[in-house]
């Protein structure tokens, strides 16, 4: 089944996504970090709120996971590896297994770097990755746990997906990344286009995720470095560029 997805703004530059099975009037939100905003979101979409995916376990990402399921009775589902750090799962899963929403099928990914139990969930027939703190629109997540080679090697994964898939991550920071990476890439025509539409969107109050990964393949640096050594070196310039 193909999901509706869409975000919702929440604190001061997250995202948590709200997930849709139309058929089966099934919901989800996943990395819900604040409570007032995100009860608005579901009821207003019908007052059911049957999941809760987790991505990882920063507070921007799970805060409000507690209060959303004492209200709505959902599920949890996240990371086994990370659960000793998690609010409380009813689901655990580990790299290759199967999540349902309604009658949509998606799968977790494993994608360590930006902290070591990150995972991410992809809906193929959407389709759709909710890859929280792993992949920015032209970013990538600081390695705060991880190493560089991991993190390399997440992106690769995620970069083997078909080129229509809805990239939905976990920031509004498209555009400063975007600044780093024309610095980077000047050079890039596809990534002049990308800058401008997303400077029309934000000037619209509109954001830009979801995008789909083809155009990150094209523009964004660090699904482009082709080894380790060049992501290690851009996600160091990256962390000192002003």
């Amino acid at each position: 089944m193909v999901l509706a997805i869409r975000p919702v703004p929440i604190l001061a530059d997250n995202y948590a996504w709200l997930l849709r099975d139309e058929e089966s009037g099934a919901t989800a939100l996943v990395d819900p970090a604040e409570e007032a905003p995100l009860v608005a979101a579901v009821d207003a979409a019908g007052g059911r709120l049957d999941q809760i995916f987790l991505t990882h376990h920063h507070a921007d990402h799970v805060a409000a996971t507690d209060a959303l399921r004492k209200r709505y009775g959902a599920i949890v589902t996240g990371a086994a590896a990370d659960a000793y750090r998690l609010p409380m799962l009813d689901q655990a899963v580990n790299d290759g297994d199967g999540v349902t929403l309604g009658g949509a099928i998606g799968t977790v990914m494993e994608t360590p770097g930006h902290t070591r139990g990150h995972i991410a969930y992809y809906f193929p027939l959407t389709p759709a990755l909710f890859c929280g703190d792993t992949l920015f629109s032209l970013g990538c997540g600081r390695l705060f746990e991880g190493t560089a080679e991991e993190m390399f090697h997440s992106l690769r994964r995620i970069a083997a997906l078909p080129d229509a898939t809805l990239v939905c991550c976990g920031h509004e920071y498209t555009q400063s990344n975007a600044r780093f990476a024309q610095a980077v890439d000047p050079g890039n025509d596809a990534l002049r286009e990308r800058v401008a539409e997303i400077d029309r969107l934000r000037a619209e109050g509109r954001p830009t995720v979801p995008v789909r990964l083809g155009v990150e393949k094209r523009t964004n640096p660090f699904l482009r470095a082709p080894d380790v050594a060049t992501f290690a070196r851009l996600r160091r310039e990256k962390d000192g560029f002003r």
